[in-house]
Order: structure tokens, then sequence, then C-alpha cells
């Protein structure tokens, strides 16, 4: 079905005609699928604002999100949006251009968030805490002004796990990027339907795609991130062991209270030999309070 280049959203024009390129693009496809089905993403009424950067991510999820419409397996409308955050040197025109040319229905946002965060973040520190704060607001605003449902990032499997781990080494928590979540107004949802898509599929989907990329140069001009020092340690250890990454991201969706230290989570003050035997899981577990 998804090879029917007769019925092929403009997205996907000029797409490689190979079964490599094929077999990329379906398990894009059947990834972000199986997220929106899993967390529950989709409901009556919904209107996504698409968040287009410019980057491979972006590109990739807008991408898969009209091939999964096109295709009436996402009943919600869409809207892209660029937010211009004023960076010099920004491409202004390539994103308009890009959406205008393939009929996609888009807003462009114009807010110098980029002064604000030179202004503000002192010398030597990183400035990905208040840049993102700052669009992530501005986002919520243009969501509420569009009247939609949810705003939609393209954070990938990748991101998800080097934030588990940043949290973990850095931060003393466990916790990551949820794939959906409620803002704290609590009036829009907040999705990522790449959660479970590899960075390297939307790097090769892109790069196959030929998108018009726009880096990042305010953050990727700073050495020593955080991110970066954990994405290097992730990389080795999937050099050193091919598909670890993989076995890393399910045990994010296999957590077990019980066999961690968080009496917020579990009740250990009230855990008994009788409870074992009176309340016991299938596993032999006590249940989860």
């Amino acid at each position: 079905m998804l090879d029917e280049t007769e019925e092929i959203h403009p997205l996907f024009h000029g797409a490689p005609s190979s079964t490599e390129f094929k077999k990329l693009r379906k398990r894009i496809v059947r990834h972000t699928r199986e997220a929106i089905e899993q967390y529950g993403m989709i409901a009556p009424g919904g209107k996504w604002l698409v968040c287009l950067s410019g980057g491979k991510d972006s590109y990739t999820l807008l991408a898969v999100l009209y091939e999964l419409k096109w295709r009436g397996l996402l009943p919600v409308d869409l809207l892209a949006c660029n937010l211009d955050q004023g960076q010099p040197g920004f491409p202004a025109t390539v994103l308009p251009k890009f959406l205008e040319e393939r009929g996609v229905p888009h807003r462009i946002e114009y807010q110098d968030t980029y002064s604000i965060v030179m202004d503000k973040v002192p010398a030597g520190r990183t400035y990905c805490a208040l840049c993102s704060r700052l669009r992530r607001g501005n986002l919520y605003r243009i969501a509420r002004e569009e009247g939609c449902t949810a705003v939609v990032l393209g954070h990938h499997r990748d991101d998800i796990l080097e934030t588990f781990f940043m949290n973990l080494f850095h931060g003393g928590r466990l916790a990551t990027m949820p794939p959906k979540l409620v803002n704290e107004e609590g009036d829009l949802f907040l999705y990522r339907p790449l959660a479970h898509v590899a960075e390297e599929d939307c790097e090769r989907f892109a790069r196959a795609m030929n998108y018009p990329i726009i880096p990042c140069d305010l953050c990727g001009s700073q050495d020593g991130l955080q991110r970066q020092q954990v994405k290097q340690i992730l990389d080795g250890w999937e050099a050193n062991s091919p598909g670890r990454r993989q076995v890393m991201f399910r045990a994010l969706m296999n957590a077990r209270p019980s066999h961690l230290l968080d009496p917020n989570l579990f009740d250990f003050a009230g855990l008994t030999t009788e409870s074992i035997k009176s309340d016991a899981n299938p596993e032999g577990l006590p249940k989860l309070r």
C-alpha cells in the first residue's frame, strides 16, 4: 500500500524507489503508528500543531504524520509551525517555500528569543534550558490561537534515551521525555510520535528525501554539552554491542517499581510476608500500590 506511487502525498514526491528506502519508510511509519496508538494520542476532533525546526527529525515527523493522514490512519487536522527565534543567519525563506510548494498548511512565527537567551545566560553556560522554555511557551500560545489540541514534537528514541541518562548522571532521578503529557495549564497535550523511531532512521530518511536541513548553530556552537557527552557514551556502547540502544529503550517500557528504591511508588513499609501470600500477582510479586 505504501508503494503505490500514483497515490502519494507531495511530501514524498521524489522519494527513492529503492527497496532499501521503501523498507526504511515503512519501518518509520510502523513505529510512529505504534507509538500513537500505544500512548493514546488520537482524540476525536483533534488538531495538532506540528513543530518544524528545519532539522532532520522534524522533517521526518511532518512527512510520516502526513503519510498516516493520507492513508486515513490519523484522523486529525495538521498545522505545521516554525518558530523563527531571531537567530542570526537563520534562512527565513527555506521553510515557507518548502511548505508552500507541498501544499502543507502552516504558520511561521517570528519571536526574537535569541536576544533574550544571549542577554540572560552567563558566558560559558549552555543556552538550551532557557531557549527551550521560551520556545515551548510560544508554541503553547500559538497552539491556543490556532485552536489546536496538541503540540507535536520530533523527539525520537535516542533523544529519550539521552535524556534518561542525563537525568540519571546529572539530575539524580529516573526520568525522561514521555511520549505524551499534559502541559502545566492543563489545556494542551504534548506528543512525541517518533518515540519509537531511531535517530539513524530519521537521518537516513531526511538525507534520502533531500530535505533542506537547517542546522541549529546556537546549541551546536557550544562544546562539552552534557547531551553530547551522553551521546558519545551511548555510541560507544552501541559500537561494542550492536542493538544495545534498543534494549535500553525497552527497559524504559518495562519498569518494576517493586525492584527499585522509591517508597513513593511502592509500599515497602507495608510489605509483609502475609501480603506476599495473599496479594501476589502471577509473577509472585506484591501488587503495586
